[in-house]
């Protein structure tokens, strides 16, 4: 399969939700699974949010580079796989500086470290070097509350990239690498983190829109066809990946930030617009969308999102995760749209346990803040119902 197709939405997902054939005929072998679909209506609707996911066209920086006095470690543009990639691309950026002929001054652990950016990418930087020993960081960052990484709906698959051919084999074995990150925190085997990451059964129409099969025989069993009832008459016939890995990104925000407040590690707020405005000689360029000013490169672009939270639900029906591609359209902006319906078991940051689902969801390249594209919310609303068969 070509490359060009964007992993967000590989050939195979352009199915429209009315393909979603209701009540199809199988044999009997297949497993069927009962789920009982959430409430839509209105009184278990909460927050609309929208998002804006940091892609960059042929794949995200992850290089070091010489600026001047300046040694810049990129680690930006992983468009909606900032989690996914996160544990992993931050030790794959880290040892590549470390291992450079530009990392002379780095055997004295205390060398100043700045990172630009406070988000998932950031974050894990710090963590990730302060757990080599490094010990004089410092976060620059011009907002650190309700970031993207705050609202992301945390399903570990990589989606929304654009990642060239030679590329691809990194991009997969810092999935792999992150996939055993979380599956430590899953397992209680990691000591930093409390909570944030759960294995749950997690559905999609076929194991190519998933992107998680190079992660099969690695570190996740392989995919099996079931088939979803949903109590109401319509069924799906989906594959799962039962060790599927849900991120409670609101938990690990929270988690991380604990982690670099113990550790002495300060954010200082402020909008870094050069490199040369920084002290620090090493610098992590993890800005995400600012990047395409901080380091010129007009590759990065905007994926505008839009998400559902959902409220009042009860919370033992919604242990899964659901992904599945509908096809391409456009926007009321004329903007092109590639839809999708997905559900989290996501919470925000102090909701109550049953305030507890978030639905999508669009890419929209190049969506931004002056085109909102709002009808898009009640698109995927209907696309959900339509899904589980409730309109």
């Amino acid at each position: 399969m070509s490359h060009s197709s964007r992993r967000y939405f590989l050939q195979s997902s352009a199915v429209g939700v009315a393909n979603l054939i209701a009540n199809p005929s199988h044999g009997n072998s297949t497993e069927m699974r009962k789920i009982t679909p959430p409430n839509f209506s209105d009184a278990y609707l909460g927050q609309r949010i929208l998002c804006y996911r940091p892609m960059r066209h042929g794949s995200p920086n992850l290089s070091v580079v010489k600026e001047g006095n300046k040694i810049i470690a990129h680690n930006y543009g992983h468009g909606g796989s900032g989690w996914t990639l996160g544990p992993g691309s931050a030790n794959y950026v880290n040892e590549l500086l470390i291992n450079s002929k530009f990392a002379m001054d780095l055997a004295n652990k205390a060398t100043p470290i700045a990172i630009i950016g406070a988000g998932v990418i950031g974050l894990f930087t710090a963590y990730d070097l302060n757990k080599r020993g490094f010990s004089n960081i410092t976060i620059y960052a011009d907002r650190v509350d309700s970031l993207t990484s705050h609202n992301a709906g945390g399903l570990l698959a990589p989606v929304s990239m654009d990642n060239s051919p030679d590329m691809q084999v990194t991009i997969d074995r810092i999935g792999v690498e992150a996939y055993r990150f979380y599956d430590g925190i899953a397992k209680n085997k990691n000591k930093d983190f409390k909570g944030g990451a759960l294995i749950v059964p997690t559905y999609f129409n076929n194991r190519q829109d998933s992107g998680l099969e190079p992660y099969v025989g690695v570190v996740m069993q392989p995919a099996k066809e079931v088939i979803l009832d949903f109590g109401n008459g319509t069924t799906r016939p989906m594959v799962v990946y039962d060790d599927g890995i849900y991120m409670d990104t609101a938990t690990l925000m929270g988690e991380l930030h604990l982690y670099i407040k113990a550790h002495n590690i300060p954010i200082i707020k402020k909008k870094i617009n050069s490199f040369a405005e920084v002290q620090q000689k090493f610098i992590f360029n993890c800005s995400g969308l600012g990047s395409s000013q901080l380091a010129n490169d007009a590759e990065v672009v905007p994926v505008q999102g839009h998400l559902i939270m959902l409220k009042n639900q009860i919370p033992q029906n919604m242990n899964y995760m659901i992904l599945v591609y509908f096809g391409e359209g456009k926007t009321e902006a004329k903007q092109k749209v590639k839809r999708s319906f997905y559900i989290f078991p996501k919470r925000l940051a102090k909701s109550t346990p049953r305030d507890i689902g978030v639905i999508g969801g669009t890419f929209i390249e190049g969506g931004n803040p002056n085109t909102p594209n709002l009808k898009e919310f009640d698109l995927l609303l209907q696309g959900a119902k339509e899904f589980y068969g409730l309109s």
